[in-house]
């Protein structure tokens, strides 16, 4: 491995000098004093180990090089890992970088080069030390990574853990991304790509024990939480006492949310009320958070959307759909069925397919109702682009799509808004966009796992009995109470503003796309901007990530 290792660095290719790379180099030049201090004395500080793993992933990189100099200059000792190769397949490795017939023959993908040296050249200006995770398996772990990989029959994998960590939810999580699918049906090479994301995992897990065995850290902090190697690390993490901070980019302009200990994808659902029940209201409060939300319609305030120029108008709605809104209108919001593949305990459905062909099912038989299904335009404007599309799926299991069922595919410009307005009521699986809903006044049904859940102002149901008895009661013929909107506000507050962490020094200035605007190691100092301030404290000290 070491003579791969060094094999590799003398074919590093020379990095230019644009971008986020060299902005390090001339801010480190400019200011060395400052920071040749603030390594110095970071020496004695909490240990925090910046796990990024993926060199290639430039928005991540980013962001945690950033907080990296950050938490340096506020006294911490950060340490990175990355990966350089030792595993056979990740997050950064996608279908269309790298085609699973000639992944399944190769040690490491087509992008493992690259990405090692990318994440290299960000670094290494830092003066950061690096741990490179293949410097971390002997042999023996390697061989034992491989073996139990394929010994696993097939079927268990999905709920395989090792030493009561989850490797193999987050291996299928992995493959599913890879596929851009909610299954697996029909992939030939399948079996073989979801044994080697088993093995990605295994290997991980070693890397990270070593790790750990090795130094002594109070916090591992990085991105997503959740598929390879991500998940990976939180699983060893926390098994072995180590604070855990995920991030991810968020909807508002230079936002993005931090959680302790999980990724947001379980913490926003388990997330106390408490934390925000109690907040006094204002008008003001109230003003901003309706503004935004509105402004949500057409992706005005966000670097993160999915519509173009969305179509409001309600006669060409009708023209183009064919629904009477003088009857009764029930709306259904899918959402991409690759995404977030893990395990929660609150679904009332096997998962998103089959709560879809169940409701088309249900209202099969309720002429009286009217049943509009907006696939989420993210299957193909997203940044990876479904390759199981909803409508496809619900065509290949009914024959004939009842007359009182109408869908709204992804390629539509129909605003998702403006159709659910005109509904009586809306039922939702996991998006987001519940809670706008909920804001607007729209009584919303919850079958999966969906962040208004249990907050108190959504339909929330956990089995196909309860399900059904709540769609028994439709139409509802009522909005929601007036205080249960004031609390669906409050919560929409408490998410997009409270949330949401404005960090203004990182930009977009094209759609998921992120660059650093900084002019100066100063303005990465304590009391430079109120928002890295928060992020810095809660990971440092373990406070609240809430503005």
């Amino acid at each position: 491995m070491k003579n791969i290792l060094n094999s590799i660095f003398r074919r590093l290719p020379k990095v230019d000098d644009r971008g986020n790379t060299n902005l390090w180099h001339k801010l480190i030049e400019e200011e060395s004093g400052l920071w040749t201090k603030a390594k110095k004395r970071a020496q004695k500080g909490k240990r925090i180990l910046v796990a990024t793993s993926i060199g290639c992933y430039d928005n991540v990189n980013i962001l945690e090089s950033s907080l990296s100099a950050a938490l340096t200059l506020r006294g911490a000792n950060v340490e990175i890992m990355l990966c350089d190769g030792l595993l056979p397949c990740c997050m950064a490795t996608k279908i269309d970088n790298a085609s699973s017939a000639k992944l399944i023959e190769m040690d490491n993908t087509p992008r493992c080069k690259k990405c090692f040296s990318k994440g290299k050249a960000l670094f290494e200006p830092l003066g950061i030390h690096i741990h490179w995770m293949s410097q971390l398996v002997s042999g023996e772990f390697l061989q034992k990574s491989e073996e139990i990989s394929l010994k696993i029959p097939i079927a268990e994998i999905d709920n395989y853990k090792y030493n009561g960590m989850a490797v193999g939810e987050h291996a299928m999580a992995g493959v599913l991304r890879y596929y851009a699918r909610g299954n697996l049906d029909g992939e030939p090479y399948a079996e073989k790509l979801l044994r080697r994301y088993l093995k990605a995992s295994l290997l991980t897990v070693f890397a990270v024990q070593e790790l750990l065995r090795r130094e002594k850290y109070d916090t591992a902090f990085f991105h997503h939480g959740i598929y390879v190697p991500q998940g990976i690390i939180g699983e060893v993490c926390r098994k072995e006492g180590v604070h855990v901070v995920n991030w991810n980019p968020s909807y508002r302009n230079q936002t993005f949310i931090f959680s302790h200990e999980d990724s947001y994808h379980h913490t926003m659902i388990t997330e106390p009320v408490s934390e925000w029940e109690g907040i006094t209201f204002t008008d003001e409060m109230k003003k901003t958070t309706l503004d935004y939300l509105k402004s949500r319609w057409s992706g005005s305030r966000d670097w993160i959307w999915f519509q173009e120029k969305p179509v409001e108008d309600l006669t060409e709605i009708v023209k183009e759909l064919g629904v009477d809104f003088n009857k009764p209108c029930i709306g259904m919001l899918t959402s991409v069925m690759w995404d977030a593949q893990l395990h929660y305990k609150a679904n009332a459905f096997q998962n998103m397919l089959d709560w879809v062909c169940r409701t088309i099912e249900y209202f099969s038989r309720r002429p009286d109702l009217q049943l509009i299904i907006r696939v989420h335009p993210a299957e193909v404007r997203g940044l990876v682009p479904s390759r199981q599309k909803m409508v496809d799926e619900i065509n290949r299991t009914f024959d004939k799509i009842p007359e009182n069922i109408f869908i709204i595919p992804p390629e539509s410009h129909i605003s998702t808004y403006a159709i659910m307005e005109k509904c009586d009521s809306v039922i939702i699986y996991n998006t987001k966009t519940g809670i706008e809903l909920s804001s607007m006044g729209i009584p919303v049904i919850v079958a999966g796992e969906a962040w208004i859940r249990n907050k108190g102002f959504s339909m929330d149901v956990s089995s196909p009995e309860e399900y059904y008895q709540v769609l028994d009661k439709l139409p509802l013929n009522e909005g929601m109470k007036k205080e249960t909107i004031e609390r669906a506000r409050k919560y929409a507050y408490h998410f997009f503003f409270r949330r949401m962490i404005e960090l203004p020094y990182v930009n977009s200035p094209k759609k998921f796309k992120f660059v650093l605007e900084l002019k100066s190691l100063r303005e990465l100092l304590q009391g430079e901007c109120p928002g890295l301030d928060r992020v810095c404290d809660g990971i440092l000290n373990n406070r609240s990530f809430i503005i």
